[in-house]
């Protein structure tokens, strides 16, 4: 990597004058001397200098790597300008996946209720979760992908009750979580519904027993086909009720009472309940105590969470699995009592939940702190993202208020074919580019956005080829792939021949490793969701670039030498598109 290079010559200069310190190189600023620079106003006062003084010592200390033309000290900064012939290189060079790197990373996303279809709001839980888990396996992460399905809890009773109770039989004409999810809702309108209760504590204690699994498998089968449609990966399902079995919150509890700071108040408000102090680790809080157990003797959220997050980070074991039966993810295993031991043991885990769930998540980390873990509280991720709108709407699903995914998915596949018709009525396959361009835009509008931001999704903004939206970055790639069709075969490129054009195309390409190494570390997509976008703007640039009237970067006419390096430009750039809308789980079409 460019970046990295020489971020560690600065570092070694930076030793030299005393400071063990790295800093971070950036793409120089337009209208500015050369390609990438550094800012050092932030060691003005450890080295008692002025900026512009420490980019001319800096300068005179600097092994420059041989990529390097010139470093040039602007105000504050140390410039680097690269030589062009090793710029186009590197930039044409084949991306590859980064180095493997040691320990497991586990993400939790989807975690779908099994009680209805999924809506709206689930959608950005998965496109971020799955593009996530893309970024850290290209950059070297080993990476596992857990769905958690929660069959005790009381969503999936109450749809359970509602179909036995109203007499529902499926007929198969809709998807079977739509039909299981109308129940819910009938349910929750019923003005008898609280005269129902006792009905549905009795389906709550049969799952709890594990007695309906089945039940609950057909729904969660029927939703598994929205998230295969939206190109989301799993590897792992773990059932609440195979967690309650395997006896994962009592071994949790035990570990925790342990610590000084679990223990049971014998009075007051908290009398006879087992309490966790959070306060050595959250600091600021109103009230400091947590209920783990009631005084009843019934565990909280808060408990199951913590004994779950235990058994991910390899504190406790217990849980079994097994392969699972579905027509959709043929390498997928569940948790299951007649299985296989297994424990992940992950050094760092991404917990996927929305916004709202920020309190419980932070309390997880407090008790893997209180346990004796603060290494593994450190690598437990909460990536909260805030709510999704549709068209300015907040959902509800309890109100039948929800818009589901499959019916986004159809709607934007419906709207993608109408433009995909009136832009190339001759297209081979107009079902086939507007299934990806669907998909395009509604997964890229869900990852483009820094997470703690509310998004609101608006059909014809997503479906734009113009703009910041998936079709943009895919009409692209397309543009790039149908040059290459034509050119056919070429030679070698003729690097001396290249154009100031070639030059900033090539700098564009060069920000795809940073762009991802970014994304992964920060734990967002967003931030590879605005480089693509750029690199789109570079080529669109480059390929409508003129000089008076005529157009200044021809591809297949420009004169031999100058022809084929522009064609491997092209290529490289069609490779580098496609590789990164990969990463988002976005398709990549070669005709739109």
């Amino acid at each position: 990597m460019v970046r990295r290079a020489l971020e560690e010559a600065v570092r070694e200069a930076l030793k030299e004058m005393g400071l063990d310190l790295p800093l971070r190189v950036a793409r120089a600023p337009k209208g500015k001397p050369g390609d990438y620079g550094v800012p050092l106003f932030a060691l003005a006062k450890e080295l008692k200098k002025p900026p512009q003084a420490i980019a001319e010592e800096l300068r005179g200390r600097l092994k420059l790597p041989p990529f390097v033309e010139e470093a040039i000290p602007v105000g504050g900064y140390l410039n680097f300008r690269l030589a062009t012939e090793a710029l186009l290189a590197e930039a044409l060079k084949e991306r590859r996946p980064f180095p493997k790197r040691e320990g497991l990373v586990l993400i939790e996303h989807t975690s779908v209720n099994p009680n209805k279809e999924l809506h709206v709001g689930h959608l950005r839980n998965i496109a971020l979760g799955d593009s996530l888990a893309r970024i850290l396996a290209y950059a070297g992460r080993e990476v596992l992908v857990l769905n958690y399905i929660d069959d005790t809890g009381r969503q999936a009773a109450e749809t359970l009750f509602a179909l036995r109770h109203y007499g529902l039989a499926w007929d198969g004409k809709e998807k079977y979580d739509h039909f299981a999810g109308r129940a819910y809702v009938r349910l929750h309108q019923d003005p008898e519904y609280e005269k129902l209760q006792a009905g549905i504590e009795e389906v709550l204690h049969a799952l709890e027993r594990g007695e309906l699994r089945e039940e609950v498998n057909r729904i969660l089968l029927a939703q598994m086909a929205t998230m295969r449609a939206l190109g989301a990966h799993y590897d792992l399902l773990v059932w609440e009720s195979d967690i309650i079995r395997a006896g994962l919150l009592e071994k949790a509890l035990e570990v925790l009472q342990k610590s000084p700071h679990v223990f049971r108040p014998k009075e007051g408000k908290y009398a006879g309940a087992l309490v966790m102090d959070a306060s050595p680790f959250i600091p600021g809080l109103e009230d400091p105590y947590f209920v783990l157990v009631r005084s009843g003797g019934a565990a909280t959220y808060y408990a199951k969470d913590i004994a779950f997050q235990f058994w991910k980070m390899g504190l406790l074991e217990g849980l079994r699995f097994r392969p699972y039966e579905n027509p959709y993810y043929p390498g997928l295993r569940t948790s299951a009592p007649e299985g296989e031991p297994y424990t992940p043991r992950a050094q760092e885990t991404i917990n996927v939940i929305d916004v709202r769930q920020s309190h419980p998540q932070a309390l997880v980390r407090a008790a893997l702190a209180l346990a004796g873990h603060p290494g593994l509280a450190q690598g437990a991720f909460h990536l909260a993202y805030e709510t999704v709108l549709l068209e300015g709407k907040q959902m509800s699903g309890r109100k039948g208020l929800a818009v589901s995914v499959d019916e986004v998915l159809e709607e934007a596949r419906r709207r993608a074919l109408a433009i995909v018709e009136e832009k190339n009525p001759g297209h081979p396959n107009k079902e086939e580019a507007a299934g990806m361009v669907a998909l395009g835009a509604i997964r890229f509008a869900m990852v483009k956005t820094e997470p703690k931001k509310q998004i609101d999704f608006r059909y014809q903004e997503a479906l734009s080829f113009e703009g910041d939206t998936g079709p943009y970055i895919q009409y692209a790639h397309a543009r790039a792939s149908s040059i290459l069709r034509k050119a056919g075969a070429w030679g070698a490129p003729d690097l001396l021949k290249a154009t100031p054009y070639e030059r900033e195309l090539a700098l564009a390409l060069l920000d795809f490793e940073e762009a991802v190494r970014e994304a992964a570390e920060e734990k967002t997509p967003h931030i590879l969701a605005q480089y693509l976008l750029d690199l789109a703007g570079s080529w669109n640039a480059y390929y409508n670039a003129k000089e008076g009237d005529r157009p200044a970067t021809p591809v297949l006419t420009a004169p031999p030498g100058l022809r084929e390096l522009r064609l491997a430009l092209v290529q490289s750039l069609k490779e580098t598109l496609g590789i990164g809308l990969g990463l988002l789980g976005i398709p990549a079409p070669e005709v739109m």
